[in-house]
Formats: C-alpha cells, structure tokens, sequence
C-alpha cells in the first residue's frame, strides 16, 4: 500500500466559527493505482489532496484527528525537514492554478532546474536544463528550449499548466497527486497527458486525481471517490459507478454531463449549490438537494456502509430498486442521454435568410517588434483569411487548439482588437470602417461572455452596480437601479439577496451568472462566448449552458460560443468551425462534423475525446508541436502534422471543398476531397 489515509478531519478557524473542510475521510491508494476524487467545488477535494503534504496552513488550518500514512510513514507526525524530503521526490503536486505555484520572478527553466537538483545533486547544471527540456517537449511545449527562459506571465494559462506537469513528473514520484490538472488543457494535449500518465502507471507510480470532469476520471482512474460537502458519500469500481450509480449525488453529476455521443434535450443540472462548512444541515449533507430524500434523511448522517458488489455508499435509499424515483433503478451512464435535442428546431433554414453577421477574409495580424516604437521585424497570424455567416437565434461553436486565433477571432469580431484587414458586417455595418463615435450605438447589439468571470467582474463594485453599467452608459436605465438590477439576477437564476455584495463573495458559477446578466441587460442581438463553461464544476457548467439555451431560445440570441469542449460544443451548437493556426479547417452542421469529420485535424481532436461508459477507441496522436503563428507552414498549415499528408499539401494551399451530409452543406478545406 503506497498511502492510507484513516478518518482525515480537518478544519479552519475563521471569524464566523470553525469551519470543517473534510471530515472523516478514509481511502487507500495501491501501488500503481489511479484514484480518482470527483465533486462540487467546495466539498474538500483539494483540501484533501493538501492535506497529504501537510501544505494546509497553519494557523486557520488543523488537523482535527486522523493519520496519512505513506509507505508506512506517518506525515502528520513526521518532522518537517523529513517531510521536505519526500515532497517532490517521492509525493509530486500538481496545483490547480499554476500561476500562484510558480515564481512570477523567476524565468520557467531556472524554477524546473532548482527543483532538479535539489532532490538530484549529482545532476549539473547542464544535463538538469537538458533534462528539464526534454520534459517540457513531452508534454507537449512548442520550441521547448526557448520557453524554458520564458516567465510565467509570458506562457498562456494551458503551457504553465503543462509546466507544473513536468516538473511534477519529471522526478518519477511514488505518488502523484493532481489537482484539476487538465482542466485548461487542450484535447490533443490532454491525450498526451493521458498518455504520460499511463506510461508512469506501468512503472507503478500511483496516482490521486482530483477533477470534475468525468471523462478523465473514466479514462484514467481505476477507483473513483465521490465527495460532498466534506465526507465520501460512494466509492467503487469505475466501471461499477459509471455502470450502476449508487448515491443520489453520483447520479445527477453523471446526469449533468454534455457527452459526446449524445444529443441530450436539456442537461439535468443538480438543483441548488454545495452548502457553506459553516451552515451544513442536519442529517445527510445533501439532502437540501437530493430528489429522493425522505424525512429521515433531513435527521440522521447516513454512515458510509459496504455494498454487496464492494462499493461504499452514504445513502440510506442505496439498496432500493426504485432509488432514483423513476422507471429504472439507477440509469446507466451508457444511457444518459434521454431525448433527441430539439436545439435544432426552426434551424432548417439556416443559410437561407439573411445574416446577422457576416465575417469576409477578416485578418488581424500583431507587429513583432525589439522594442515599443522600433520598426515591426514580421507578424503574428492570429486570424488569417477567415470568412463565415453567422445568423440569427443560431448558435455557432468555435474549437481548435490553444493557440489557434479563437479568442483572437471573438475580440475582433467586436472590436476589441484591431483587425488587420478583411470585413465584419453586421446588420449591414460595416463594423471595421465605423469610427467610435458611429460604433459606439451598436456596441449594445454586441457583448461578450469572459472565460474568467473574476477577473472581468469590478472587484469594487457592488453586483447591482455590474449588472446595471452598461445599461448607464448607454443612457437604457428604465426604473429604479434596485428594481432593473434585480429583474437582471432573476434572469440568470439570482435573486435580490445578491444586489450588495462583491465579486469576491460568490462562487465560479454564481459569477459567471452574473457576468451573463451583465451581457444581456443592454438585449443584445450577437454574444461572444469566450470559453464561458470550461472552468466550471459539471453541475454549475449544466446550469449556465441550461441558461445560455433558454435565453436564445427566449430573446432570439446568436452566439459565437468558444471551446475546447467538443462535448459542449455538440450540446449547444447547431453550426460548429473548427479553426488551426488562424485559419478554419472544417465547417458544417454539428451532428455532422462531430459524428463524420472529414478534416484530419478535426478527426484527431474528436478521437482525443474521452467519452464515459465506452472503450476508448482508435485515438489519432498528432505529431510535432503547433507551429508558430508568426512563421505559418506554407502551403497547408496543418501538413507538418497531419498522418495523411501528401507532397503537395506542403506547396499548394489547400481548396474549400463543399460536401453533402444528410442533405445538409459541410465545408472541409482539404485536399484530400478536392479530386
């Protein structure tokens, strides 16, 4: 046994009381074993995973009661300096913000170079920055070498999480504990992980994976715990939980999952949130949300008890044959899925009206200079020659790799970066000849969703001050502030208890909601959605996309909704364009770029796609890096990486080609199909 840990409480103090974090936790993790821990933001999961290298700090932190134990040393009692000696070596970390792990003052390859010979002295300086290298390449780095004298602010969220995976992997440790650790990861990278992953696993390295994604937990974990609010409410087998779900909460997270083989009418969100440490219910700690609790549930904790098939549920309704309250005892994940999506509806004659916007050979380049004023030495492509319709109520999904213009794409679109030629007509304005004075009545048609709600939320200012702004700006301000704040919130799921408080006051999903609320106040026709759901909980990310639908649905919106999720892209799309280095690739109705992809790339990206309850089938690994932007391959961007490339691909740009799938266009820009 490579870790126990044996009735794990720990808990803060704060000014409000004692707030317990994990409370009572016991799990095993076997010698190459990878087990996985899934909830809720707030349910303690990496209060759990800091626990076992002892970084809870002290004071608020402690440690109620409760032993860690690791290769028959317990960490709770061993000396610190004994402990630094095993942190790293043998128990690597990877965080779940890489930003706040590493040094911002130190450059990416002196911070992997330090930690090497720390624990290797007998390495020099050169073969520890060789070594170091050749990791950050496994992992997928583009131009590895110039990147290790890059800082962290100079590496997109994606490459400094790749970073922390290297340096936690690099060591070879006994156990890996990882926390979200493919959360801001591409799909192609995510499978190279997956695939690092596997390759320490046949060296016995054991693994702790923290995530909310279920598609990772299945093609990865081989146990599976679920956590919420503080305690393990089941643990098991994957293949046993994905099969036949025990607990409630298992369930509606299952439930609440986007897949990529099915078209899903709505998502079946958990209603309400994980409860404060502080102000936890009495009896079962979900039962405020659970669909099937009965009155003894509200009363009395239910103990974690063995199964007959040896798994361990906290639920006293486990046993019973109608425990979901439905036709079936406990839908299968192989199942999910329900009805056939009716997003589509009165989508038919899309492409036949006229657009809302329309995108003509648009191009924003960036000079590459030495120094602020010098004269430009060439250009970053980040958008390059890319033309598409968008219409109205439609929904049109974006995906390609980090790095490939989609976030570029969207600023333009809406000015907010300046393009370097090409058309945006929207409505019939031409918005890149329009100057402020002629833009600035339009700009309310037009507003965007942030990846990141915290950091494009005011910190200083009150929500009912955020949600109501732009409305001032505008002069659109009908009624009291109070009473148009309020109508806003309760649009997006909030209600007037949120008007007085803070940003910082609110969870992921609950600020997110009000990033929305702030995007639909001004009744825009056209949102850029940029990656809006991707840091999301599963729960929470089926409640915003949930939204996102009916408010189409209700106001007639058009969004360009950005992801790297092809999962959700499939739930919430009707047209989807897949774009590399600057350039679309593929573009057509959803079910038939999902389910028949025609372009290389777009194959490769659907095949790294995890999706639970099935076996992984054949995966297409691209080879090499992501070229850079500002030195594009000629010819066909993708050939460098591309299995089926042929001589001219390399020369010969390739041709848009106009294909048939069940009577609807799909465009492929390839040229295998243009003979």
């Amino acid at each position: 046994m490579v870790l126990e840990v044996k009735e794990l409480t720990v808990q803060f103090a704060t000014e409000a009381g004692l707030l317990t974090a994990v409370e009572d936790v016991s799990f095993e993790v076997k010698a190459g074993e990878v087990v996985g821990i899934v909830g809720e933001s707030g349910c303690g999961k990496s209060v759990t995973a800091l626990s076992i290298l002892r970084l809870i700090p002290r004071p608020p932190g402690r440690f109620a009661r409760g032993r860690i134990v690791f290769k028959g040393q317990d960490l709770l009692s061993l000396p610190l300096g004994a402990l630094r000696q095993i942190r790293g070596k043998q128990i690597g970390m990877i965080f779940q913000e890489p930003m706040t792990a590493l040094s911002p003052l130190k450059r990416v390859g002196r911070q992997m170079v330090e930690i090497l010979r720390v624990h290797e002295p007998g390495l020099s300086k050169a073969q520890a920055w060789a070594t170091a290298t050749r990791w950050l390449a496994s992992v997928g780095i583009p131009e590895p070498a110039e990147r290790m004298h890059s800082y962290p602010f100079q590496l997109s969220g994606g490459m400094r999480q790749r970073v922390m995976i290297a340096m936690a992997l690099m060591l070879h440790p006994a156990l890996l504990i990882a926390d979200e650790p493919t959360t801001a990861l591409d799909v192609t990278i995510q499978a190279q992980v997956f695939e690092l992953i596997r390759e320490m696993k046949a060296d016995d390295t054991s693994m702790l994976l923290i995530t909310h994604d279920m598609g990772v937990i299945w093609e990865l974990c081989d146990r599976v715990l679920v956590m919420y609010a503080s305690h393990i409410v089941e643990a098991g087998d994957k293949n046993a939980l994905f099969d036949d779900p025990r607990h409630p909460y298992t369930r509606g997270l299952l439930r609440a999952m986007p897949r990529l083989d099915a078209e899903i009418e709505q998502l079946e969100a958990i209603d309400g949130q994980v409860p404060s440490p502080l102000d936890y219910p009495p009896g079962c700690h979900f039962s405020a949300r659970c669909p099937i609790a009965i009155a003894r549930c509200h009363t009395e904790a239910p103990p974690l008890e063995r199964l007959a098939d040896g798994r361990q549920v906290a639920c006293f309704r486990a046993t019973e044959p109608l425990a979901d309250g439905k036709e079936e005892t406990c839908q299968p994940v192989h199942g999910v899925g329900g009805h056939v999506s009716s997003l589509r509806t009165g989508m038919a004659e899309v492409g036949s009206g006229r657009a809302l916007l329309s995108v003509q050979d648009l191009r924003t380049w960036f000079p590459i200079r030495r120094l602020l004023f010098s004269p430009s030495r060439g250009y970053i492509k980040a958008v390059d020659g890319v033309s598409f319709d968008l219409y109205p109520g439609e929904t049109l999904g974006l995906v390609g790799e980090s790095g490939c213009g989609k976030t570029t794409l969207g600023r333009t679109l809406l000015r907010l970066e300046r393009a370097s030629g090409g058309r945006v007509v929207y409505n019939g304005h031409d918005l890149l000849s329009l100057g402020e004075a002629a833009l600035r009545p339009l700009r309310r048609r037009l507003q965007m969703i942030f990846q990141d709600p915290y950091s494009s939320l005011n910190p200083r200012l009150a929500v009912r001050d955020i949600v109501t702004e732009g409305l001032r700006q505008h002069g659109q301000l009908d009624g009291s502030l109070d009473a148009v704040a309020t109508r806003l919130l309760r649009e997006v799921g909030l209600d007037a208890s949120a008007l007085y408080r803070y940003p910082h006051e609110f969870s992921g999903g609950q600020r997110q909601r009000i990033s929305i609320a702030r995007a639909i106040s001004l009744q825009p026709e056209f949102i850029v959605c940029d990656e809006a759901v991707s840091a999301l909980d599963v729960s929470i990310q089926a409640q915003i996309i949930n939204l996102l639908v009916d408010l189409r649905r209700r106001y007639g919106l058009s969004y360009l909704f950005i992801s790297h999720d092809l999962s959700v892209i499939r739930h919430i799309s009707q047209r989807v364009a897949v774009m590399y280095l600057g350039r679309l690739v593929e573009m057509g109705e959803t079910r038939a770029v999902i389910d028949a992809p025609q372009h290389p790339y777009t194959q490769a990206l659907v095949s790294a796609i995890p999706v639970p309850g099935k076996a992984r089938g054949r995966r297409i690994v691209l080879r090499g890096d992501v070229p850079s932007p500002a030195n594009p391959p000629s010819g066909c961007r993708f050939h460098t990486r591309c299995p089926q490339a042929m001589d001219h691909c390399k020369t010969v740009e390739p041709p848009l080609v106009r294909l048939r799938h069940n009577g609807a266009e799909h465009r492929v820009w390839c040229h295998l199909y243009s003979h």
